[in-house]
């Protein structure tokens, strides 16, 4: 397998309080990772570790071989490569959908305005947007500042998404459509990290799953092991209500 991340023993402290405790896990290509567990449990913490928008008290966080934590690749160059979608869509408001996919291009990856445009434009269009490319994102949905998002992320050629919880602040006849655009891109063969609370993706969707409680990996295996036979009564606990559903 072609590993890209592995994550060992990390660990992040807030003060006294430990919100992950020894994590080890590794993200080949090709991977669609789905982290669930209850609120609070260190699940969107992990990923923000993981980008390095929150600073890990302890452990290796090594792509392709070298450790980020120590420096040994720098940090924007690395964030090219390790792209992130935040539940709150984080798009600049006095630009257009346009501009929000070209301005990481042209400033982070150097590109050309129009090599920019192209890129925006095809992953615009991937995501069912081209036709609002000159809009402000305060006359979309949140549904459709989602899809841009994604298609930002997208434009600066990234080799893993996270996902942090992308679809938790979307009303519910929304979530539908950002889903889709994610299970085209699991099927595209984009390797993803997804933290979410959407457990049919979770099961028809990831290859495999991690279990997260108390800032721990509980348990994690493929969608069929962890839905159908849980081995920790944690995990059975948590899933029961989805399973009756």
């Amino acid at each position: 397998m072609d590993e890209i991340l592995r994550i060992e023993h990390l660990v992040k402290t807030f003060g006294t309080n430990e919100v992950l405790r020894d994590i080890d896990f590794s993200v080949s290509k090709g991977d669609v990772i789905s982290i669930i567990g209850a609120s609070g449990s260190g699940k969107s913490t992990l990923l923000r570790c993981i980008n390095m928008l929150e600073e890990s008290t302890g452990g290796r966080i090594l792509y392709h071989g070298r450790n980020i934590l120590a420096g040994e690749l720098d940090e924007d160059q690395y964030r090219t490569k390790v792209g992130m979608v935040f539940q709150s869509f984080n798009l600049f408001n006095n630009y257009t959908v346009l501009e929000n996919c070209i301005i990481g291009q042209t400033h982070v990856l150097k590109r050309s305005r129009d090599a920019a445009r192209d890129k925006a434009l095809e992953y615009l269009s991937k995501v069912g947007m081209e036709l609002y490319i000159n809009a402000k994102p305060r006359q979309l949905s949140g549904g459709q500042k989602q899809r841009v998002a994604i298609a930002r992320a997208l434009a600066m050629d990234p080799e893993v998404l996270l996902f942090d919880e992308p679809t938790s602040a979307l009303d519910p006849e929304m979530v539908g459509e950002v889903l889709d655009v994610m299970k085209d891109l699991a099927k595209s063969g984009m390797t993803m990290l997804v933290v979410t609370h959407e457990m049919a993706f979770a099961r028809d969707v990831s290859t495999r799953v991690i279990y997260m409680a108390e800032g721990r990996i509980e348990e994690e295996g493929s969608p069929k092991e962890l839905f159908n036979s849980p081995k920790s009564p944690r995990t059975k606990e948590f899933l029961s209500r989805f399973m009756q559903a």
